[in-house]
């Protein structure tokens, strides 16, 4: 065998391990900060935070290769738990009345019942919108002001079709992931987020130079 051959082989060998440890990079990261997410959540009002320090971490990951999805939500929490536990209280309270209405809903069938069922639904979708764009937002320049985070996720989430995409690719990644016991709690959030950060470095880009951390 020639030792151009070998070189050959080894190239492939060395490409092939090289996209496998890429491969699961992709599903090891989200995983990793999704299990930080939810452990975060479990204190119920600090889920807006954690999801913008999810984000925060997955923009690092692709934009710097910062490889510590899990530790590094829980170091981002405090910055924005401190900026954002106030609006987190108010749309937590939102939610909870969201679910209570819609669970009663859900057992009518009068027309006036199923009307207002879907205009609780189209709630329910423009609140996972904006606070998707919101985190990934806040997660791309925690150094902002909160007024600059509502106005950019407005307009991420209902300026033009990215809102619908990225409605539809959560509804997907929630579908998909259901048949692991745990995926839609993992990647729902996150798989949805690394799309939000994609669709925010179109819509808004960073100034030049400026230091997202």
């Amino acid at each position: 065998m020639t030792t151009a051959r070998i070189d050959g082989r080894r190239r492939r060998s060395g490409s092939w391990e090289s996209s496998a440890l890429g491969g699961l990079e992709w599903v090891a990261n989200p995983a990793l900060a999704g299990a930080a997410f939810l452990l975060l959540s479990l204190g119920v009002v600090t889920w807006l935070p954690a999801l913008a320090a999810t984000a925060h971490v997955l923009y690092r990951w692709r934009s710097e290769g910062e490889q510590r999805s899990f530790v590094g939500v829980f170091e981002a929490f405090g910055e924005f738990w401190r900026k954002l536990w106030r609006h987190s209280l108010v749309s937590t309270a939102v939610t909870a009345v969201l679910l209570v209405n819609l669970g009663f809903l859900a057992g009518q069938t009068s027309p006036f019942a199923l009307g207002f069922l879907a205009v609780h639904l189209g709630i329910g979708a423009a609140m996972v919108l904006y606070h998707l764009g919101l985190a990934a937002i806040a997660g791309r320049s925690p150094a902002g002001e909160l007024a600059s985070w509502w106005r950019q996720a407005l307009v991420l989430g209902f300026g033009g079709r990215r809102g619908l995409l990225l409605l539809a690719a959560t509804a997907v990644v929630v579908v998909v992931t259901l048949p692991l016991a745990v995926g839609p709690f993992l990647f729902g959030p996150t798989v949805p987020l690394l799309i939000a950060l994609k669709l925010a470095d179109r819509t808004t880009p960073l100034p030049l130079g400026r230091d997202a951390r």
